[in-house]
């Protein structure tokens, strides 16, 4: 679960990071207003919407005055947001957080995330602040420093010197001091809010030698939710896809993605697979929908119907390897929602496991019409077939 800039440095504030003081504004008056309630100037409108590179799309603005605040609330309020992390259809934005402007020195970067290699939670340092993770990574790794974290031993002093001594030139020591603060906040934050991602970009070093967390991203794992019942509070459904909220109610793993072929599968990994199959089809998913290992006939229904809803599906590929979700079960929601919803695109149907043989009857004893793949390879061909 992801949360806003403006409630991620409440709990950096909270924490003891330094961070500017700000106040989130939902009208253009209340932008205005802000300003004259925080110090400035300059001041910064920040569009809040669960996306990154907002700068670059005209989500983040510096001004001066009230009357200028309050005229770039009102150009960012209400639009859609572009960014390279919200797809071409952006997102809308609710809210903008007007922030006191810093005298910045040096922008830095630095993350907390799983690394999937060591199985353990890293920290991320780089001297190259207020870009793309990704494209330091990609064309200057030179400059990212990473740091894994033994959970016996927890964070530890030297680890912080091991990452704030590698910038050149040296902070002052007053600075240096401030940026292991820093890691050692944020490591506890990771911990303590059972955190996917903790990233601060770019934590700045200001002009007077203090250390500044000038943004914010914060994101829960959400198999962890269920003790982070002060962090449920946070979310933000305007933020979600009005498909994946419904998903969600029922239990089900859905993501939006930008594609035509629908797909349905149980398992992560069996998703991951039939992405593949789709796209060696020359086609792209439309979505990513895990009904689980234990789904029952009413969410194989409902996620059927979240399918069937899109317009932008032009086939669907079912694709469910019967283990606990057997197929029988499977095959009965598929027909309880088709006889809700008319199908007027291609359903290929992949079912192995256990009951398939029932399952494949149930599908051949109703009204529909599918096209049965019996392999993988036979799936991408049906797919491919069907949409050229």
């Amino acid at each position: 679960m992801k949360i806003h800039e403006y409630q991620a440095k409440e709990i950096f504030r909270g924490a003891g990071i330094p961070v500017p003081d700000g106040v989130v504004a939902n009208s253009p008056e209340e932008a205005a207003e802000a300003v004259r309630r925080v110090k400035g100037p300059p001041w910064v409108v920040k569009a809040q919407v669960h996306a990154g590179g907002r700068g670059q799309g005209g989500g983040v603005k510096v001004v001066r005055s009230p009357e200028e605040a309050g005229a770039a609330a009102e150009k960012i309020l209400g639009a859609p947001l572009v960014t390279r992390q919200t797809g071409p259809q952006g997102v809308r934005v609710n809210q903008v957080l007007v922030e006191g402007g810093v005298d910045i020195d040096r922008e830095l970067y630095l993350g907390m995330v799983i690394d999937r290699a060591t199985a353990s939670p890293t920290m991320i340092f780089s001297p190259s602040g207020g870009m793309d993770i990704e494209v330091v990574a990609s064309e200057a790794p030179e400059h990212i420093f990473e740091e894994a974290v033994d959970p016996a031993t927890g964070w530890m002093p030297f680890q912080g010197r091991n990452l704030a001594y590698a910038l050149d030139p040296l902070p002052e020591p007053a600075a240096l001091k401030g940026l292991m603060q820093v890691m050692q906040k944020v490591y506890e934050i990771f911990l303590a809010h059972d955190c996917s991602l903790v990233e601060i970009n770019p934590l700045v070093i200001t002009r007077d030698g203090k250390v500044v967390a000038l943004d914010a991203k914060l994101t829960i794992d959400d198999n962890a939710l269920f003790r982070q019942k002060t962090m449920l509070e946070l979310d933000d459904p305007r933020e979600k896809d009005p498909l994946e909220l419904i998903a969600e109610k029922h239990h089900l793993n859905y993501i939006r993605l930008d594609g035509n072929v629908g797909a349905m599968v149980n398992g992560a990994g069996l998703a991951m697979a039939t992405m593949d199959v789709i796209k060696m089809a020359g086609a792209e998913p439309a979505n990513f929908l895990d009904v689980g290992g234990g789904a029952t006939e009413e969410m194989i229904t409902r996620g059927f119907e979240i399918i069937l809803s899109d317009d932008r599906v032009k086939a669907i590929l079912i694709n469910i390897f019967g283990g606990i979700l057997r197929c029988d079960v499977l095959a009965r929601g598929v027909v309880a929602a088709a006889r809700k919803t008319s199908i007027g695109v291609p359903l290929i149907v992949r079912l192995e496991g256990t009951n398939v043989e029932e399952g494949r009857a149930i599908l051949r004893a109703s009204d529909l019409k599918f096209l049965v793949a019996h392999n993988l390879a036979e799936a991408a061909e049906l797919v491919s077939r069907n949409l050229s």
